[in-house]
């Protein structure tokens, strides 16, 4: 049998971690119950998780003493250590750091014989298990070969005859299968400049026309066949939930808007467009923000006023742009909002956005995605190499997480952007920096 020593972070970074090493020996320190119990009062994801996380622990308490160690179902064992005082660290280590206390359980369990594996989303603690030889992992159970992920359109060559073929009859079979959604742009094989855009109809089982091909949702032109894709997802009142990842101008959160304003607005699909991003900084954080909740909001959500102001621009004159504005704020029409205060909520006939999901935890996009209600669609944005939160990376984050998991399903639709249409400057630097 295994021993595995969890850290904090990885009980905050999904509360079920405990349960997911099959019949082997789980270990978690006594300083992580009181790093937990500081995080329980945080009115946030990370406070939620700790608050749940206790209650599973008491839960076990049951079936006898944590101290001793308790059986769950999977044969394994779950135990609270609280003995870290048998065993001395390097004088280079920081006896009282909780860090360290953690690490000193992992060692004393190690000189007892017992085979120790120390799993930690802290890349220093990482570092410091293997200097005392404790080998150390990252906790991975949702990581994904980003290198790998789906994008959700790819180019094929055919015969000149076969997209003439397609053009006539509207629809054209390869007798290939592709996913759900997925576009495909075909080639003339030859090397002319036919070319075609389609979409694969699970239904069917045929590449089909691309309804959307031509509309501009909220006067907002497609700039390349990236972002046609993207509108027919956005539009498409059958695909429930849609993801667009991307390098930074690829016009992943504008897009969404208009989209938006346009199912909402014009044809009044949806009864209000939702728009929520994660609270979390980039670089040092500027501390605590004065005023009311929209007062605070309104420091986080710049880009997503800066794009509806565009939008605005394109269909408004400079003296009705700011009236509509806040006509559509003030009827309901639009909804800005944290994260943080999206659980517990039921979002029926809603045009929901998330922007920067890429820093959520898988865990957190579930939330996220039980949210929806009746009729409502769900569309997340984000660049995995754009992240903020110290212990996710392009591969564990949840928005990579979900589009792994959801690329075989009807009502799921994905476009991963490679061009950046804000400026020859912001493409430059994405590919330069």
């Amino acid at each position: 049998m295994k021993t595995f020593v969890l850290d904090t972070n990885v009980l905050l970074y999904d509360p079920d971690a405990m349960f997911t090493f099959d019949d082997n020996k789980v270990v978690v320190p006594m300083i992580v119950i009181e790093e937990l119990d500081s995080f329980k009062k945080l009115n946030d994801e990370r406070g939620r998780n700790a608050r749940l996380i206790s209650r599973k622990l008491d839960s076990l308490r049951v079936n006898g003493k944590l101290s001793d160690g308790v059986k769950i179902k999977n044969g394994g064992v779950i135990k609270i250590e609280m003995n870290h005082h048998d065993v001395d660290l390097p004088k280079d280590f920081s006896g009282q750091k909780s860090d360290n206390q953690i690490l000193q359980v992992a060692l004393s369990l190690k000189q007892k014989g017992e085979k120790v594996f120390f799993i930690t989303k802290d890349v220093n603690l990482r570092i410091k298990s293997e200097i005392l030889g404790i080998p150390a992992h990252n906790y991975e159970t949702s990581k994904i070969k980003i290198d790998e992920l789906y994008t959700g359109w790819r180019e094929i060559k055919v015969s000149a005859n076969q997209i003439d073929s397609f053009y006539k009859g509207g629809i054209l079979d390869l007798g290939q299968e592709f996913y759900p959604n997925e576009f495909v742009i075909l080639k003339d094989e030859d090397g002319s400049s036919k070319s075609a855009l389609t979409k694969y109809s699970k239904k069917d089982k045929v590449l089909s026309q691309i309804f959307h091909q031509k509309a501009m949702p909220w006067g907002l032109k497609p700039l390349n066949t990236e972002q046609k894709f993207a509108i027919e997802l956005l539009l498409c009142n059958e695909i429930k939930l849609v993801t667009l990842i991307g390098l930074p101008g690829a016009g992943k959160t504008i897009l969404a808007l208009a989209c938006g304003l346009q199912k909402v607005v014009e044809e009044r699909f949806f009864r209000k467009l939702y728009i929520a991003r994660p609270i979390i900084p980039m670089g040092r954080d500027i501390g605590f923000l004065p005023g009311s909740k929209e007062e605070k909001l309104g420091a986080w959500m710049g880009a997503i006023n800066d794009n509806l102001e565009f939008l605005m621009d394109k269909s408004q004159s400079d003296s009705k742009k700011d009236e509509k504005i806040d006509y559509l704020f003030s009827t309901g029409q639009i909804e800005i909002d944290s994260l943080t205060y999206i659980r517990g909520r039921s979002l029926p006939q809603q045009y929901i956005i998330i922007d920067d999901a890429q820093n959520l935890t898988p865990h957190e996009i579930k939330t996220i995605a039980s949210r929806a209600g009746h009729g409502t669609k769900i569309v997340l944005t984000g660049d995995p190499y754009q992240i903020d939160n110290p212990y996710l990376d392009a591969s564990s984050n949840g928005l990579s997480y979900l589009v792994e998991r959801f690329k075989g399903q009807e009502v799921f639709g994905h476009i991963t952007f490679s061009k950046s249409e804000r400026s020859a400057l912001a493409a430059l630097s994405s590919q330069l920096l």
